[in-house]
């Protein structure tokens, strides 16, 4: 029996297109072929740059150095005042009423009041290393309540250190409705307590070793209580407060 063989028709498989070999790099793609890049969507903020003017800056400046300069000149004056407080001791002069004499005490007539003081102080200066020089432009008057009877000013002079100077003070003045000043005045005296205000306002110079300092005043009063206003009397000093301060 003869032996039945199977055909297969053959089929032709087409070999995959081929490109051809061009060397590296030489290829250059048709107009057709080149795809053009387009990068992604970003979104961008705008950026705002803060660049402080150059003025405002040296202006700080100046004022950290002259700020810083005022502080510095604050701590070498409080650091010589301090040196020379421990070194030199200050204290304020005292000033006593001596006594009180009234030369003239009447009425003119315009009717005003004629008043004439004699006054004597007594200046201590009780400082070791310290002088004090009292300068022109001083002024001392004596009040009775509201009313400026006299005024005058102290001599100028030198006080050398511990040093007590008793001073003569030459008071007068003229004041208005002399006639009402004079009732009020005798029926207080009839009491035998007149009170009198003694204000003083006095510029002096303060002399450190041989170094003379910047002017200072010495302001304050004493309040005094006497016992008549007659004139070409030596008037009684019944009671008598001083108080006193400086002021540069």
């Amino acid at each position: 029996m003869a032996d039945h063989q199977k055909i297969h028709p053959v089929v032709e498989v087409e070999a995959p297109p081929t490109r051809p070999l061009v060397a590296h790099g030489s290829y250059k793609p048709e107009k057709c072929e080149q795809v053009l890049y387009q990068p992604p969507f970003r979104r961008t903020f705008p950026v705002a740059h803060s660049n402080p003017p150059k003025k405002r800056s040296c202006c700080c400046k100046c004022m950290c150095w002259t700020i810083s300069l005022l502080i510095l000149l604050l701590i070498i004056i409080g650091i010589t005042a301090a040196i020379l407080y421990v070194v030199f001791k200050p204290k304020l002069p005292q000033y006593l009423i001596d006594s009180l004499r009234i030369s003239n005490f009447k009425l003119n007539f315009d009717m005003s009041l004629y008043a004439k003081f004699d006054v004597k102080i007594i200046a201590n200066n009780p400082n070791k290393k310290i002088g004090i020089y009292y300068e022109k432009g001083s002024q001392l008057s004596v009040w009775y309540s509201s009313t400026k009877l006299c005024h005058g000013s102290l001599p100028k002079f030198y006080q050398g250190h511990q040093n007590t100077t008793l001073i003569n003070v030459a008071l007068s003045g003229q004041t208005r409705a002399g006639s009402t000043l004079m009732a009020a005045l005798q029926e207080q005296q009839q009491t035998g307590r007149i009170p009198l205000d003694l204000n003083v306002d006095v510029p002096v110079s303060i002399k450190l070793g041989k170094l003379k300092l910047m002017k200072v005043r010495i302001l304050g009063g004493c309040m005094l209580i006497v016992d008549s206003l007659s004139a070409n009397n030596l008037i009684s000093i019944k009671a008598s407060t001083c108080k006193f301060r400086l002021k540069l």
